[in-house]
Protein backbone atom coordinates (compact mmCIF):
# COMPACT_ATOMS: atom_id res chain seq x y z
CA UNK A 1 0.00 0.00 0.00
CA UNK A 2 2.96 2.20 0.67
CA UNK A 3 4.20 1.79 -2.08
CA UNK A 4 1.31 2.55 -4.03
CA UNK A 5 0.89 5.66 -2.53
CA UNK A 6 4.68 6.43 -3.35
CA UNK A 7 3.82 6.09 -6.73
CA UNK A 8 1.03 7.65 -6.83
CA UNK A 9 2.85 10.84 -5.05
CA UNK A 10 5.82 10.59 -7.89
CA UNK A 11 3.19 10.66 -10.83
CA UNK A 12 1.69 13.56 -9.27
CA UNK A 13 4.78 15.28 -8.96
CA UNK A 14 5.77 14.33 -12.30
CA UNK A 15 2.48 15.70 -14.10
CA UNK A 16 2.85 18.78 -12.00
CA UNK A 17 6.52 19.34 -12.97
CA UNK A 18 5.51 18.65 -16.33
CA UNK A 19 2.96 21.19 -16.57
CA UNK A 20 4.65 23.56 -15.12
CA UNK A 21 7.87 23.28 -18.19
CA UNK A 22 8.20 25.38 -20.74
CA UNK A 23 9.13 23.64 -24.15
CA UNK A 24 11.61 25.11 -26.53
CA UNK A 25 12.08 23.90 -29.69
CA UNK A 26 14.78 22.48 -31.67
CA UNK A 27 17.26 25.37 -32.71
CA UNK A 28 17.56 24.29 -36.34
CA UNK A 29 14.90 22.73 -38.13
CA UNK A 30 10.93 23.50 -38.46
CA UNK A 31 9.97 21.02 -35.87
CA UNK A 32 7.50 22.67 -33.33
CA UNK A 33 4.84 21.04 -31.21
CA UNK A 34 1.38 22.29 -31.51
CA UNK A 35 -1.27 21.99 -28.91
CA UNK A 36 -4.82 22.42 -30.21
CA UNK A 37 -6.68 24.96 -28.35
CA UNK A 38 -9.21 21.98 -27.45
CA UNK A 39 -6.94 20.13 -26.00
CA UNK A 40 -6.66 23.65 -23.68
CA UNK A 41 -10.12 23.98 -23.24
CA UNK A 42 -10.46 27.25 -25.45
CA UNK A 43 -13.82 28.59 -27.23
CA UNK A 44 -12.40 27.20 -30.64
CA UNK A 45 -15.85 28.51 -32.26
CA UNK A 46 -14.90 32.00 -31.61
CA UNK A 47 -11.48 32.10 -33.60
CA UNK A 48 -13.08 32.37 -36.79
CA UNK A 49 -13.99 36.25 -35.51
CA UNK A 50 -10.39 36.37 -33.98
CA UNK A 51 -9.17 35.55 -38.11
CA UNK A 52 -11.84 37.57 -39.63
CA UNK A 53 -10.41 41.09 -37.31
CA UNK A 54 -7.26 40.16 -38.93
CA UNK A 55 -7.18 39.49 -42.11
CA UNK A 56 -9.45 42.91 -42.13
CA UNK A 57 -6.75 44.71 -40.74
CA UNK A 58 -4.08 43.37 -43.34
CA UNK A 59 -2.29 40.61 -40.96
CA UNK A 60 0.35 38.51 -42.24
CA UNK A 61 1.25 36.08 -39.64
CA UNK A 62 -0.40 35.40 -36.48
CA UNK A 63 1.06 32.78 -33.49
CA UNK A 64 0.12 32.01 -30.21
CA UNK A 65 2.20 30.03 -28.25
CA UNK A 66 1.25 28.45 -24.87
CA UNK A 67 4.03 26.85 -22.75
CA UNK A 68 6.14 27.35 -25.99
CA UNK A 69 3.78 25.13 -27.87
CA UNK A 70 1.81 26.55 -30.69
CA UNK A 71 -1.80 26.77 -30.31
CA UNK A 72 -2.64 29.34 -33.08
CA UNK A 73 -0.56 29.77 -36.27
CA UNK A 74 -2.28 31.71 -39.26
CA UNK A 75 -0.60 32.97 -42.30
CA UNK A 76 -3.11 34.99 -44.76
CA UNK A 77 -2.39 35.86 -48.49
CA UNK A 78 0.99 34.27 -50.12
CA UNK A 79 2.34 34.93 -46.75
CA UNK A 80 4.40 31.65 -45.45
CA UNK A 81 6.03 30.48 -42.11
CA UNK A 82 9.32 30.91 -43.95
CA UNK A 83 8.73 34.44 -45.31
CA UNK A 84 11.04 37.31 -44.47
CA UNK A 85 9.11 40.02 -42.38
CA UNK A 86 10.45 43.61 -40.77
CA UNK A 87 9.92 44.45 -37.00
CA UNK A 88 10.31 48.05 -37.10
CA UNK A 89 10.46 49.07 -34.10
CA UNK A 90 9.25 45.85 -32.05
CA UNK A 91 13.41 44.96 -32.78
CA UNK A 92 14.15 47.64 -29.96
CA UNK A 93 13.66 45.09 -27.74
CA UNK A 94 16.20 42.67 -29.08
CA UNK A 95 18.61 45.81 -29.04
CA UNK A 96 17.50 45.75 -25.51
CA UNK A 97 18.36 42.22 -24.85
CA UNK A 98 21.54 42.98 -26.46
CA UNK A 99 22.76 45.70 -24.24
CA UNK A 100 22.33 43.49 -21.04
CA UNK A 101 24.53 41.01 -22.43
CA UNK A 102 27.19 43.49 -23.24
CA UNK A 103 26.61 44.62 -19.98
CA UNK A 104 27.22 41.12 -17.94
CA UNK A 105 30.20 40.49 -20.20
CA UNK A 106 31.90 43.92 -18.94
CA UNK A 107 31.81 45.35 -22.30
CA UNK A 108 30.05 48.40 -21.13
CA UNK A 109 27.74 50.06 -18.36
CA UNK A 110 24.44 51.56 -18.76
CA UNK A 111 25.44 53.91 -16.71
CA UNK A 112 28.30 55.00 -18.25
CA UNK A 113 28.20 58.30 -20.67
CA UNK A 114 27.11 57.22 -24.45
CA UNK A 115 30.37 59.89 -25.00
CA UNK A 116 32.38 56.63 -23.77
CA UNK A 117 31.71 54.49 -27.03
CA UNK A 118 30.85 57.30 -29.36
CA UNK A 119 33.43 59.69 -28.58
CA UNK A 120 32.97 63.13 -27.95
CA UNK A 121 31.36 65.56 -30.46
CA UNK A 122 28.50 62.51 -31.35
CA UNK A 123 25.20 65.95 -30.44
CA UNK A 124 25.92 69.23 -31.16
CA UNK A 125 24.77 69.62 -27.34
CA UNK A 126 27.48 71.66 -24.95
CA UNK A 127 30.27 69.19 -23.98
CA UNK A 128 28.66 69.27 -20.01
CA UNK A 129 25.46 68.56 -21.58
CA UNK A 130 26.37 66.06 -24.11
CA UNK A 131 28.24 63.99 -20.85
CA UNK A 132 24.91 64.13 -18.94
CA UNK A 133 23.19 61.39 -21.74
CA UNK A 134 24.36 57.54 -20.70
CA UNK A 135 23.37 54.47 -21.75
CA UNK A 136 20.40 53.92 -20.06
CA UNK A 137 18.90 57.28 -21.14
CA UNK A 138 18.68 55.84 -24.79
CA UNK A 139 17.09 53.04 -23.48
CA UNK A 140 14.43 54.89 -22.13
CA UNK A 141 13.80 57.36 -24.55
CA UNK A 142 15.40 60.58 -22.22
CA UNK A 143 18.21 61.46 -23.71
CA UNK A 144 16.85 65.13 -23.84
CA UNK A 145 17.75 65.69 -27.37
CA UNK A 146 15.53 67.77 -29.39
CA UNK A 147 12.84 66.12 -31.20
CA UNK A 148 11.71 69.22 -33.20
CA UNK A 149 13.64 68.25 -35.96
CA UNK A 150 12.93 67.04 -39.99
CA UNK A 151 13.82 63.47 -39.37
CA UNK A 152 13.79 61.63 -36.05
CA UNK A 153 16.39 58.74 -37.29
CA UNK A 154 19.05 61.33 -38.30
CA UNK A 155 22.02 60.40 -36.55
CA UNK A 156 24.59 63.21 -37.39
CA UNK A 157 25.27 65.42 -34.41
CA UNK A 158 24.02 68.37 -36.16
CA UNK A 159 20.81 66.37 -35.82
CA UNK A 160 21.32 65.75 -32.42
CA UNK A 161 20.79 69.11 -30.91
CA UNK A 162 20.11 70.05 -26.88
CA UNK A 163 16.83 70.71 -25.37
CA UNK A 164 16.43 69.62 -21.88
CA UNK A 165 18.70 67.92 -19.63
CA UNK A 166 19.59 64.15 -20.58
CA UNK A 167 16.62 62.35 -17.72
CA UNK A 168 14.36 64.98 -17.52
CA UNK A 169 12.54 64.05 -20.91
CA UNK A 170 10.65 61.38 -22.84
CA UNK A 171 10.16 61.21 -26.20
CA UNK A 172 10.11 58.77 -28.51
CA UNK A 173 13.20 59.89 -30.88
CA UNK A 174 14.56 57.41 -32.89
CA UNK A 175 18.11 58.45 -33.52
CA UNK A 176 19.33 57.67 -30.00
CA UNK A 177 17.94 54.29 -30.21
CA UNK A 178 19.79 53.74 -33.43
CA UNK A 179 23.09 54.95 -32.12
CA UNK A 180 22.86 52.52 -29.48
CA UNK A 181 23.73 49.91 -32.19
CA UNK A 182 26.83 52.04 -32.61
CA UNK A 183 27.50 51.74 -29.06
CA UNK A 184 26.69 47.62 -29.29
CA UNK A 185 29.25 47.53 -31.76
CA UNK A 186 32.44 49.85 -30.46
CA UNK A 187 32.08 48.39 -27.25
CA UNK A 188 32.41 45.02 -28.18
CA UNK A 189 34.36 45.34 -31.05
CA UNK A 190 32.31 43.03 -33.72
CA UNK A 191 29.88 44.32 -35.80
CA UNK A 192 26.01 44.29 -34.80
CA UNK A 193 24.82 41.25 -37.00
CA UNK A 194 27.92 39.44 -35.48
CA UNK A 195 26.95 39.89 -31.75
CA UNK A 196 23.12 39.04 -32.45
CA UNK A 197 24.74 36.28 -34.01
CA UNK A 198 26.60 35.15 -31.52
CA UNK A 199 24.84 35.83 -28.34
CA UNK A 200 20.94 35.46 -29.06
CA UNK A 201 20.99 34.06 -32.98
CA UNK A 202 22.79 30.42 -32.64
CA UNK A 203 21.48 29.94 -29.19
CA UNK A 204 18.25 30.02 -29.54
CA UNK A 205 16.96 29.57 -33.30
CA UNK A 206 15.70 33.03 -33.43
CA UNK A 207 17.90 33.89 -36.57
CA UNK A 208 17.32 37.56 -38.25
CA UNK A 209 18.85 39.86 -40.53
CA UNK A 210 19.57 43.61 -39.54
CA UNK A 211 19.44 46.22 -42.13
CA UNK A 212 19.59 49.80 -41.92
CA UNK A 213 18.89 49.43 -38.17
CA UNK A 214 16.11 47.34 -38.62
CA UNK A 215 15.37 43.31 -37.78
CA UNK A 216 13.91 41.00 -40.50
CA UNK A 217 13.04 37.67 -39.27
CA UNK A 218 10.65 34.60 -39.99
CA UNK A 219 7.12 34.85 -37.87
CA UNK A 220 8.42 32.00 -35.68
CA UNK A 221 12.07 34.06 -34.84
CA UNK A 222 9.89 36.59 -33.35
CA UNK A 223 7.65 34.02 -31.51
CA UNK A 224 11.20 32.21 -30.48
CA UNK A 225 12.20 35.75 -29.09
CA UNK A 226 9.32 36.22 -26.92
CA UNK A 227 9.44 32.72 -25.04
CA UNK A 228 13.14 33.54 -24.38
CA UNK A 229 11.75 36.43 -22.88
CA UNK A 230 8.76 34.45 -21.12
CA UNK A 231 11.85 32.36 -19.63
CA UNK A 232 13.47 35.24 -18.03
CA UNK A 233 16.42 35.28 -20.67
CA UNK A 234 16.82 31.38 -20.67
CA UNK A 235 16.51 29.14 -23.77
CA UNK A 236 15.79 25.15 -22.80
CA UNK A 237 18.46 25.49 -20.21
CA UNK A 238 20.85 27.90 -21.35
CA UNK A 239 20.89 31.05 -19.63
CA UNK A 240 21.55 33.66 -21.84
CA UNK A 241 21.20 36.93 -19.25
CA UNK A 242 22.41 36.35 -16.73
CA UNK A 243 21.57 39.67 -14.83
CA UNK A 244 18.15 38.94 -13.31
CA UNK A 245 18.38 42.88 -12.06
CA UNK A 246 18.85 43.90 -15.95
CA UNK A 247 16.43 41.81 -17.03
CA UNK A 248 13.58 43.10 -13.79
CA UNK A 249 14.30 46.42 -15.03
CA UNK A 250 13.83 45.77 -18.73
CA UNK A 251 9.84 45.21 -18.61
CA UNK A 252 9.53 47.51 -15.44
CA UNK A 253 8.83 51.35 -15.72
CA UNK A 254 12.41 52.38 -15.94
CA UNK A 255 11.75 56.39 -15.30
CA UNK A 256 8.99 58.24 -14.05
CA UNK A 257 8.32 60.64 -17.58
CA UNK A 258 6.36 57.55 -18.94
CA UNK A 259 5.10 54.94 -16.49
CA UNK A 260 3.94 52.35 -19.69
CA UNK A 261 7.95 52.30 -20.74
CA UNK A 262 10.83 50.17 -19.70
CA UNK A 263 14.17 49.28 -21.61
CA UNK A 264 12.76 49.73 -25.28
CA UNK A 265 9.47 47.32 -23.93
CA UNK A 266 5.84 48.78 -23.61
CA UNK A 267 4.20 47.74 -20.66
CA UNK A 268 0.79 47.80 -20.01
CA UNK A 269 -1.48 48.08 -16.77
CA UNK A 270 0.33 51.47 -15.42
CA UNK A 271 -1.70 54.08 -14.53
CA UNK A 272 -0.67 56.74 -17.49
CA UNK A 273 1.21 56.31 -20.90
CA UNK A 274 2.92 58.66 -23.47
CA UNK A 275 3.08 57.66 -26.86
CA UNK A 276 5.33 57.80 -29.82
CA UNK A 277 4.87 61.37 -31.82
CA UNK A 278 3.86 63.43 -29.05
CA UNK A 279 4.92 64.58 -24.88
CA UNK A 280 1.24 64.24 -23.71
CA UNK A 281 0.82 61.77 -20.95
CA UNK A 282 -2.89 59.85 -21.46
CA UNK A 283 -4.50 58.34 -18.23
CA UNK A 284 -4.86 54.76 -18.27
CA UNK A 285 -2.58 51.79 -19.26
CA UNK A 286 -2.41 51.77 -23.50
CA UNK A 287 -4.47 48.44 -23.54
CA UNK A 288 -7.38 48.15 -21.26
CA UNK A 289 -8.69 44.36 -22.67
CA UNK A 290 -5.03 43.07 -22.31
CA UNK A 291 -4.21 41.93 -19.34
CA UNK A 292 -2.59 44.79 -16.98
CA UNK A 293 1.16 42.48 -16.38
CA UNK A 294 1.67 41.98 -20.16
CA UNK A 295 4.69 43.48 -21.84
CA UNK A 296 4.83 44.18 -25.56
CA UNK A 297 7.23 45.09 -28.75
CA UNK A 298 5.69 46.80 -30.48
CA UNK A 299 6.60 48.45 -34.29
CA UNK A 300 5.14 50.82 -37.33
CA UNK A 301 2.33 48.86 -39.25
CA UNK A 302 1.46 47.18 -36.62
CA UNK A 303 4.41 44.74 -35.65
CA UNK A 304 3.77 43.41 -32.51
CA UNK A 305 4.96 40.85 -30.18
CA UNK A 306 3.11 40.28 -26.66
CA UNK A 307 4.31 38.84 -23.74
CA UNK A 308 1.81 37.53 -20.91
CA UNK A 309 3.60 35.94 -18.26
CA UNK A 310 1.13 34.45 -15.40
CA UNK A 311 -0.41 31.98 -18.87
CA UNK A 312 3.00 31.58 -20.22
CA UNK A 313 1.19 32.59 -23.41
CA UNK A 314 3.21 34.90 -26.73
CA UNK A 315 1.50 36.65 -29.00
CA UNK A 316 2.94 37.57 -32.45
CA UNK A 317 1.61 39.99 -35.04
CA UNK A 318 3.36 41.08 -38.43
CA UNK A 319 1.59 42.58 -41.57
CA UNK A 320 0.80 45.84 -42.90
CA UNK A 321 -0.72 48.59 -41.10
CA UNK A 322 -4.09 47.89 -39.85
CA UNK A 323 -7.39 49.28 -40.68
CA UNK A 324 -6.93 51.71 -38.11
CA UNK A 325 -4.98 54.88 -38.89
CA UNK A 326 -4.45 56.52 -35.82
CA UNK A 327 -0.64 57.12 -34.76
CA UNK A 328 -0.76 54.31 -32.08
CA UNK A 329 -2.81 51.55 -33.64
CA UNK A 330 -4.80 51.41 -30.14
CA UNK A 331 -8.25 50.54 -31.68
CA UNK A 332 -7.17 47.49 -33.50
CA UNK A 333 -4.84 46.19 -30.28
CA UNK A 334 -7.72 46.68 -28.01
CA UNK A 335 -10.29 44.99 -30.84
CA UNK A 336 -7.58 42.21 -31.18
CA UNK A 337 -7.08 41.40 -27.88
CA UNK A 338 -10.93 41.22 -26.97
CA UNK A 339 -10.60 38.45 -29.46
CA UNK A 340 -7.89 36.66 -28.17
CA UNK A 341 -9.85 36.87 -24.56
CA UNK A 342 -12.81 35.72 -25.98
CA UNK A 343 -10.54 32.47 -27.69
CA UNK A 344 -8.56 32.25 -24.39
CA UNK A 345 -12.03 31.82 -22.45
CA UNK A 346 -11.24 29.24 -19.49
CA UNK A 347 -8.36 31.81 -17.89
CA UNK A 348 -9.48 33.42 -15.12
CA UNK A 349 -7.37 36.65 -15.92
CA UNK A 350 -9.23 39.53 -14.30
CA UNK A 351 -9.47 41.38 -18.03
CA UNK A 352 -13.03 42.73 -18.34
CA UNK A 353 -13.96 42.70 -22.41
CA UNK A 354 -13.79 45.74 -24.29
CA UNK A 355 -17.46 46.68 -23.85
CA UNK A 356 -17.36 48.83 -27.33
CA UNK A 357 -14.88 50.35 -29.41
CA UNK A 358 -15.41 53.48 -31.18
CA UNK A 359 -14.38 53.46 -34.79
CA UNK A 360 -13.62 56.79 -36.32
CA UNK A 361 -12.92 57.33 -39.77
CA UNK A 362 -11.21 60.36 -40.50
CA UNK A 363 -10.83 62.07 -44.02
CA UNK A 364 -9.66 63.51 -46.10
CA UNK A 365 -5.95 62.33 -44.78
CA UNK A 366 -3.64 63.69 -46.03
CA UNK A 367 -6.28 66.81 -45.84
CA UNK A 368 -5.72 70.28 -47.29
CA UNK A 369 -8.98 72.36 -45.86
CA UNK A 370 -11.30 70.14 -44.33
CA UNK A 371 -11.27 67.25 -42.26
CA UNK A 372 -14.44 65.22 -41.28
CA UNK A 373 -14.58 62.97 -38.73
CA UNK A 374 -17.09 60.35 -38.75
CA UNK A 375 -17.24 59.03 -35.09
CA UNK A 376 -19.61 55.67 -34.50
CA UNK A 377 -20.01 53.85 -30.67
CA UNK A 378 -22.76 54.29 -28.66
CA UNK A 379 -20.76 56.87 -26.34
CA UNK A 380 -19.78 58.56 -29.17
CA UNK A 381 -22.51 61.03 -29.97
CA UNK A 382 -20.84 63.64 -28.39
CA UNK A 383 -16.96 63.98 -28.02
CA UNK A 384 -14.43 66.76 -27.98
CA UNK A 385 -11.59 66.99 -29.97
CA UNK A 386 -7.95 68.51 -29.81
CA UNK A 387 -5.31 68.62 -32.74
CA UNK A 388 -1.09 68.91 -31.62
CA UNK A 389 1.41 69.65 -33.79
CA UNK A 390 4.10 67.38 -33.54
CA UNK A 391 5.90 69.56 -30.34
CA UNK A 392 2.93 68.19 -28.47
CA UNK A 393 0.80 71.87 -28.71
CA UNK A 394 -2.21 72.35 -28.55
CA UNK A 395 -2.75 74.08 -32.20
CA UNK A 396 -6.98 73.41 -32.42
CA UNK A 397 -9.78 72.09 -30.14
CA UNK A 398 -13.39 72.00 -30.45
CA UNK A 399 -16.49 69.92 -28.99
CA UNK A 400 -19.33 68.16 -31.32
CA UNK A 401 -22.76 67.06 -30.38
CA UNK A 402 -22.99 64.54 -32.88
CA UNK A 403 -21.10 62.18 -34.17
CA UNK A 404 -20.33 63.27 -37.50
CA UNK A 405 -18.19 67.09 -37.53
CA UNK A 406 -15.81 69.14 -40.02
CA UNK A 407 -12.55 70.71 -38.66
CA UNK A 408 -11.10 73.56 -41.01
CA UNK A 409 -7.43 73.03 -41.48
CA UNK A 410 -6.52 76.04 -43.78
CA UNK A 411 -4.91 78.18 -41.15
CA UNK A 412 -2.60 75.59 -39.80
CA UNK A 413 0.81 75.04 -41.60
CA UNK A 414 1.41 71.55 -43.74
CA UNK A 415 2.94 68.98 -41.55
CA UNK A 416 1.86 66.03 -39.27
CA UNK A 417 -0.43 66.53 -36.29
CA UNK A 418 -2.12 63.71 -33.67
CA UNK A 419 -5.85 64.05 -33.54
CA UNK A 420 -7.35 63.22 -30.24
CA UNK A 421 -11.04 62.66 -29.18
CA UNK A 422 -12.21 62.30 -26.10
CA UNK A 423 -15.99 61.21 -24.57
CA UNK A 424 -17.94 62.34 -21.68
CA UNK A 425 -17.04 58.32 -20.73
CA UNK A 426 -13.50 59.41 -20.26
CA UNK A 427 -12.05 57.17 -23.27
CA UNK A 428 -9.58 58.50 -25.98
CA UNK A 429 -8.47 57.50 -29.84
CA UNK A 430 -5.74 59.13 -31.15
CA UNK A 431 -5.62 59.89 -35.43
CA UNK A 432 -2.01 60.98 -37.12
CA UNK A 433 -2.95 63.61 -39.62
CA UNK A 434 -1.32 64.80 -42.55
CA UNK A 435 -2.08 68.47 -43.78
CA UNK A 436 -0.57 69.70 -47.32
CA UNK A 437 -1.64 72.80 -49.37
Amino acid sequence: MKKILTTLVLLVSLSLTSKAQLYFPPILGANWDTISPQQLGWCTERIDSLYDLLQRNNTKAFIILKDGKIVVEKYFDTFTKDSLWYWASAGKTVTSFLVGMAQQEGKLSIYDSTSKYLGTGWTTCPPEKERLITVRHQLTMTTGLDYIIPDWDCKLPACLKYKADAGSQWFYHNAPYLLLQDVLENASGITYQQFTNTRLSNRTGAFGLWLDGVFYSKPRNMARFGLLMLNKGVWNGDTLLKDTTYYREMINTSQNLNQSYGYLWWLNGKSSHKLPGTNLTFQGDICPPAPDEVYAALGKNDQKLYVWPSQKIVVVRMGNPAADSSLVPVVFDKEMWTEINKLVCNLNTGVSPLPQVMKANVYPNPVNQRLTIDAVGNNWSTFSWEMFSSAGNTVASGFSTQSQTDISTVQLPAGFYTLRLLNSQGESQLRKVSIVH
